[in-house]
């Protein structure tokens, strides 16, 4: 059976690096025999904003609580075009592809807007299926983005700081958080400011990763067994002590005042893969 990629992309020019990332994923999983879907988000215009039109007919229009108002929506088929139209797309794909060029350290607010209006409650996470019991464990996705600085001004000495630490709060807080599987990051670092043959090179390493994207094995995060329910869902006694002796913390979020675990959010090789 064909697989399914859906590439989330939020660039506004065709003629741009992540647009050619883009075309890249687009042509050697078509030659793998996918069916490929892209959410040009810019080209869609699509909404970025979380509102009341995003559900049709509201519950309690006069005190409007988005979180609740869609949820209900959600499990009633109330949401707007735009939502489910996206909604189909997520349920198809195997693998999702968030391209992007990193804004203020995070993806750009009509990125922000997708991931907001897309991945409602009762839809992409449900209060008992989180993280490692996510409704997504069976997906896999990963984030491919350019950054005007360089590999080096993200590394734990350089200016901008570690890039695990980054890009935790969208591989943790949002893709683990509904259970995908995550895949390592695909770093572009300054497209912009490279020479042509640099940014071939990129390109090239871009498509040698995509020929064997479905073999990686995902990035490792704590397990939700490993924390207490009953306890405000910290980390059980006997796991913290099972640490006590460990010179590394478990992932960048759950360090327990040790340092953090080399490339806790990027395989080895993929900085040296993907840029200098």
């Amino acid at each position: 059976m064909a697989r399914n990629v859906l590439i989330v992309l939020a660039h506004q020019s065709k003629s741009s690096f992540n647009a050619a990332l883009k075309d890249a994923a687009v042509e050697v999983f078509k030659s793998q025999g996918c069916r490929v879907t892209v959410s040009d988000l810019y080209a869609m215009n699509f909404k970025a904003t979380a509102t009341p039109d995003d559900v049709i007919e509201p519950r309690d229009s006069e005190n409007f609580q988005y979180g609740r108002e869609t949820l209900l929506a959600c499990q009633e088929g109330r949401l707007s075009g735009d939502i489910l139209e996206e909604h189909r797309k997520v349920k198809a794909a195997d693998l999702i592809i968030f391209q992007f060029p990193m804004y203020w350290f995070s993806v750009p607010a009509i990125m922000k807007g997708w991931i907001d209006r897309v991945l409602t409650q009762g839809f992409a996470f449900t209060l008992q299926s989180i993280y490692s019991n996510g409704v997504f464990k069976d997906k896999k996705a990963m984030l491919s983005l350019t950054t005007g600085a360089s590999g080096a001004m993200f590394s734990p000495s350089g200016l901008n700081g570690d890039l695990n630490v980054t890009l935790w709060p969208l591989q943790n807080g949002v893709l683990n958080f509904c259970g995908f599987q995550v895949l390592a990051p695909q770093l572009s670092h300054s497209p912009g400011y490279c020479p042509p043959e640099t940014r071939a090179h990129m390109l090239a390493a871009w498509r040698g990763r995509l020929q064997g994207v479905w073999m990686e094995e995902p990035l490792a995060f704590p397990s939700t067994e490993l924390f207490d329910p009953q306890g405000g869902f910290v980390l059980r006694e006997e796991v913290q002590a099972a640490q006590a002796g460990v010179k590394y913390g478990l992932s960048v979020g759950h360090h327990l005042g040790k340092p953090f675990p080399p490339d806790s959010q990027l395989k080895a090789g993929d900085r040296d893969r993907d840029h200098d």
